[in-house]
Protein backbone atom coordinates (compact mmCIF):
# COMPACT_ATOMS: atom_id res chain seq x y z
CA UNK A 1 0.00 0.00 0.00
CA UNK A 2 1.33 3.22 -1.24
CA UNK A 3 0.80 6.56 1.63
CA UNK A 4 0.88 9.47 1.05
CA UNK A 5 2.37 11.99 4.07
CA UNK A 6 0.92 15.56 4.57
CA UNK A 7 2.21 17.68 7.49
CA UNK A 8 -0.24 20.14 9.16
CA UNK A 9 -0.12 22.79 11.68
CA UNK A 10 -3.50 22.88 14.35
CA UNK A 11 -4.27 25.40 16.65
CA UNK A 12 -7.75 24.72 17.76
CA UNK A 13 -9.14 25.75 20.87
CA UNK A 14 -10.28 23.92 23.49
CA UNK A 15 -13.78 24.98 23.17
CA UNK A 16 -13.56 24.72 19.23
CA UNK A 17 -12.85 21.22 19.74
CA UNK A 18 -15.62 20.35 22.12
CA UNK A 19 -17.74 21.19 19.13
CA UNK A 20 -15.76 19.24 16.71
CA UNK A 21 -15.96 16.23 19.32
CA UNK A 22 -19.64 16.64 20.31
CA UNK A 23 -20.21 15.96 16.51
CA UNK A 24 -21.83 19.86 15.79
CA UNK A 25 -18.73 19.63 13.05
CA UNK A 26 -17.08 16.34 12.65
CA UNK A 27 -14.19 17.25 10.17
CA UNK A 28 -10.73 19.50 10.61
CA UNK A 29 -9.48 20.82 7.24
CA UNK A 30 -5.80 21.97 7.22
CA UNK A 31 -3.68 23.02 4.70
CA UNK A 32 -0.43 21.16 3.93
CA UNK A 33 2.82 23.22 5.02
CA UNK A 34 4.71 21.95 2.19
CA UNK A 35 2.62 21.58 -1.16
CA UNK A 36 -0.20 24.19 -0.04
CA UNK A 37 -2.56 21.09 -0.30
CA UNK A 38 -6.18 21.19 1.62
CA UNK A 39 -6.30 18.09 3.76
CA UNK A 40 -9.77 17.04 5.41
CA UNK A 41 -9.92 14.59 8.21
CA UNK A 42 -12.72 13.12 10.70
CA UNK A 43 -11.89 15.02 14.12
CA UNK A 44 -12.41 12.16 16.28
CA UNK A 45 -8.71 11.10 15.07
CA UNK A 46 -7.21 13.96 16.81
CA UNK A 47 -9.04 12.58 20.81
CA UNK A 48 -5.62 11.35 21.90
CA UNK A 49 -3.86 15.04 20.85
CA UNK A 50 -6.70 16.82 23.30
CA UNK A 51 -5.38 19.12 26.07
CA UNK A 52 -7.03 21.44 28.12
CA UNK A 53 -5.53 24.39 25.74
CA UNK A 54 -7.31 22.43 22.77
CA UNK A 55 -4.85 20.64 20.19
CA UNK A 56 -2.06 22.60 18.88
CA UNK A 57 1.04 21.38 17.19
CA UNK A 58 2.49 19.96 14.07
CA UNK A 59 1.29 16.60 12.77
CA UNK A 60 2.07 14.04 10.35
CA UNK A 61 -1.20 12.77 8.72
CA UNK A 62 -0.44 9.46 6.16
CA UNK A 63 -3.54 8.73 3.43
CA UNK A 64 -3.61 5.51 1.35
CA UNK A 65 -4.47 5.29 -2.34
CA UNK A 66 -7.93 5.91 -1.39
CA UNK A 67 -7.72 9.35 0.16
CA UNK A 68 -8.50 7.16 3.63
CA UNK A 69 -6.68 8.64 6.76
CA UNK A 70 -4.13 5.74 7.68
CA UNK A 71 -2.05 7.17 10.59
CA UNK A 72 -1.54 10.49 12.28
CA UNK A 73 1.12 11.44 14.80
CA UNK A 74 2.39 14.76 16.63
CA UNK A 75 5.97 15.85 15.48
CA UNK A 76 8.43 16.75 17.81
Amino acid sequence: MRLTRYVVELAIPGDEFLRLYEGSANAVVARDNVTGKTVRFPASRLRSFVTPAGVNGRFELQVDEHNRLQLISLLR
